[in-house]
């Protein structure tokens, strides 16, 4: 056999596998995340009650805060968050900041959407503006995922920052100052992520007492990420991130992943295109009622940590450029 026939036959072979590996990492990626015409509308606590066209993240800023809360079966447990939300936000020792509260509501069963329009607002304790809070529910029509959820909210809010936080109300709503201050730090053009973290809370209470495969687990996810190159962050699974609205315009138009790995995805992506990201240690406690099942969801993730880094690598995924927005 010439040389010419062995190198013909070795580049028809890495080709049949680079062709096999391409199909099997379509088949393993996810859909993309889609919504429907209905599910671009809210329904807010202040004024009609008839659905209204949601806002787009590409409109100037029309507020200072935006807060996405991702909601899936939460109705015992969202009404004690927003109660603590909204005392800090509408106490006059806080900052006098016009805010939005959004939740979008993942396909819920039990009421979460009526818990959360029934929710009583008090009005803002602050002789230094009038301002009330504005309390929006967006419902998707099926069980989507977190992700996919927080994305949906982030896509229609208004605010020149936005937050994402857990409706389980594990972290400390106060400690919003803190992820504000460090993000008017480290923010240039326009660009910045305040990441709340619990990394400092290894070894305490909080963290000890949980159970131990909770914990091997927990470990084992800050392996890979390290192995996958996303070690930089120490705690990228906080249900409490600070986005300025131009790096939120940078990065959620073109997220994929729409499951619990999804924090990994934005902080992969912010690395990539040199968005300033800052961990900052916050209060949290554990909150009774998580719906993550420890053993398939930590295969679940693996999996979508595998497939995000693979699709960005070969370029399947593309990366969608900075731009300067007015």
């Amino acid at each position: 056999m010439s040389w010419s026939a062995v190198a013909f036959l070795i580049v028809s072979c890495i080709g049949a596998v680079y062709c096999i590996l391409y199909i099997f990492l379509a088949l393993l990626s996810p859909p993309s995340i889609t919504y429907t015409p209905e599910e671009c509308f809210y329904v807010s606590t202040q004024g009609q009650k008839k659905p209204q066209p949601l806002p787009s993240l590409s409109d100037i800023a029309g507020l200072d805060l935006s807060v996405v809360i991702p909601a899936y079966n939460e109705a015992l447990r969202l009404p004690p968050m927003l109660r603590t939300t909204l005392q800090h936000l509408l106490s006059s020792d806080s900052p006098p900041r016009s805010f939005e509260i959004i939740i979008v509501d993942d396909g819920s069963t039990d009421g979460t959407v009526n818990a959360a329009l029934s929710f009583p607002i008090p009005p803002r304790r602050s002789s230094q503006s009038a301002l009330q809070a504005d309390l929006r529910v967006v419902k998707l029509s099926r069980n989507k995922g977190k992700g996919a959820a927080v994305k949906h909210g982030f896509l229609h809010s208004r605010g020149r920052r936005i937050l994402m936080v857990d409706a389980d109300g594990a972290s400390r709503f106060e400690d919003l100052e803190l992820l504000w201050k460090e993000m008017d730090r480290i923010e240039v053009d326009g660009q910045a992520i305040a990441v709340g973290s619990r990394a400092h809370l290894v070894g305490t209470d909080a963290v000890v007492k949980r159970s131990f495969i909770r914990n091997f687990l927990m470990h084992g996810l800050h392996f890979c990420l390290r192995t996958f190159g996303v070690g930089h962050i120490w705690d990228t699974q906080c249900g409490f991130k600070l986005f300025s609205r131009e790096s939120a315009r940078s990065l959620f138009p073109t997220m994929h992943i729409s499951h619990w790995i999804f924090d990994v995805e934005l902080l992969l992506l912010a690395r990539i295109l040199n968005i300033p990201v800052a961990e900052v240690p916050i209060a949290w406690h554990e909150v009774e009622g998580s719906k993550i099942n420890l053993v398939m969801d930590s295969i679940g993730m693996l999996r979508d940590l595998i497939v995000l880094r693979a699709n960005y690598a070969i370029g399947r995924w593309k990366i969608q450029e900075r731009e300067k927005q007015d």
